[in-house]
């Protein structure tokens, strides 16, 4: 077969995505302004909740929506050993610790079973994960959480309100996804969004945080909380300053400046409608992928099943009964083909910085199983018939060679 060049994961940027921006550009106005306020209400109706807070970057959204609930020093929130550093490292912003779950056993998401017996009187959120795009199973998380209600002490007028633990989605992948009929969005209590240029929708970097709406929480004032706390405590932004006669503004607080721009938002406003359709394009992929590797000693990760539908934003596959060599050695292999390959993830107690802290992979034998012999094949929206035959053609020759 012919040498193909097949990148990881490149944006699907078009003509829409260009003429928005260019719009953007002529109009004279590219920081935060109008087009990032049409970008926060269509995910917000996309979405079906409440209200939505553009940023900078899904970092952004974990770390603003922890201090908005008034996480600090001394609380505890519990995130999964197996995730993306993003996850652990806003906790750690916000100087509280981070308290770090096992994946259950054969599985990428966290042991729920086990969620119970780590929430105590210091734990004022969870931090699910929805690796790959496969969403959380949230039923058994809030299960964990009213479980424990008699023990939550609240620590901010919000926290009262909500009178538990806080459910704090990290969807940086599953934007698009469902689960029992509700999208990802309107599944925690807040959830956080990348838009980061690898993910399914992009805004080149970017973030969002969207939540639910809940009966005694002014969704109005929490946008105005989130707006303050992403532009330097500012109680005007850019845009409305700049109208005539309206420059005096005031600080609330010295704060922190993670805010999205217009531009970004140019490209996320083209991209929302196209998105139906790049996830429907991910699905056949997957399918695809799904039917050549049934044959193969590998397991892939269930995107689709009664009742949860993925964003298809990752193709993670296990090479069974193999170890970290032989898999490294498979990516080697692939990259010689022109196929490049990741791995998701290298569990945090892994990583120097956790490590540090004092965790040890060793507790975590659950995610280093899963990690072991994981390998992340390329999977994008723009990718061609031709260009998916040939990731499977190299993978499966691979994983043949000796």
């Amino acid at each position: 077969m012919e040498k193909m060049k097949i990148p990881f994961s490149p944006p699907d940027i078009g003509e829409e995505e260009i003429n928005e921006v260019a719009d953007t550009l002529r109009s004279g106005w590219i920081t935060t302004g109008p087009k990032t306020k049409r970008f926060e209400s269509q995910l917000t109706n996309y979405c079906m909740s409440d209200k939505t807070a553009c940023l900078d970057s899904c970092t952004s959204a974990l770390e603003m929506t922890l201090r908005v609930l008034g996480v600090t020093k001394g609380d505890e929130v519990i995130v999964p050993a197996y995730t993306y550093t993003a996850t652990a490292s806003a906790v750690c912003h916000v100087g509280a610790t981070p308290i770090m779950i096992d994946c259950a056993p054969h599985s990428i998401q966290m042991d729920y079973d086990r969620l119970p017996y780590l929430i105590n009187t210091r734990t004022k959120v969870i931090i699910p994960v929805d690796v790959g795009g496969v969403p959380c199973d949230y039923d058994r998380i809030y299960e964990a959480v009213r479980s424990k209600q008699s023990q939550f002490i609240p620590a901010s007028p919000l926290q009262e309100i909500f009178g538990r633990v806080v459910v704090l989605a990290d969807a940086a992948h599953s934007l698009g996804a469902r689960r029992n009929m509700q999208r990802s969005g309107a599944l925690a209590d807040f959830t956080a969004f990348s838009f980061h240029a690898v993910k399914n929708l992009t805004t080149g970097e970017g973030g969002a945080v969207t939540w639910v709406k809940h009966p005694d929480i002014d969704s109005d004032e929490l946008y105005r909380q989130f707006m303050l706390l992403s532009l330097h405590g500012q109680n005007k932004d850019a845009f409305s300053k700049m109208q005539l006669g309206a420059w005096e503004y005031d600080i609330a607080g010295p704060y922190y400046k993670c805010n999205m721009t217009d531009i970004m938002a140019s490209i996320g406003l083209a991209q929302l409608k196209r998105f139906p359709a790049m996830l429907k394009r991910r699905r056949r992929l997957i399918e695809y992928y799904n039917r050549e590797l049934a044959d193969q000693s590998v397991s892939v990760l269930q995107h689709y099943a009664d009742n949860f539908t993925s964003s298809g934003h990752l193709y993670l596959v296990k090479l069974m009964w193999q170890e970290e060599d032989y898999r490294n050695e498979v990516i080697r292999r692939l990259a010689e083909m022109g196929v490049a390959a990741n791995v998701h993830y290298k569990p945090l107690p892994m990583m120097t910085a956790y490590r540090n802290m004092g965790y040890d992979i060793e507790h975590f034998p659950n995610a280093y199983e899963m990690y072991k012999n994981e390998i992340t094949l390329p999977l994008y929206s723009k990718m061609t018939d031709d260009e998916a035959q040939y990731v499977m053609e190299c993978f499966k020759r691979a994983i043949r060679e000796e």
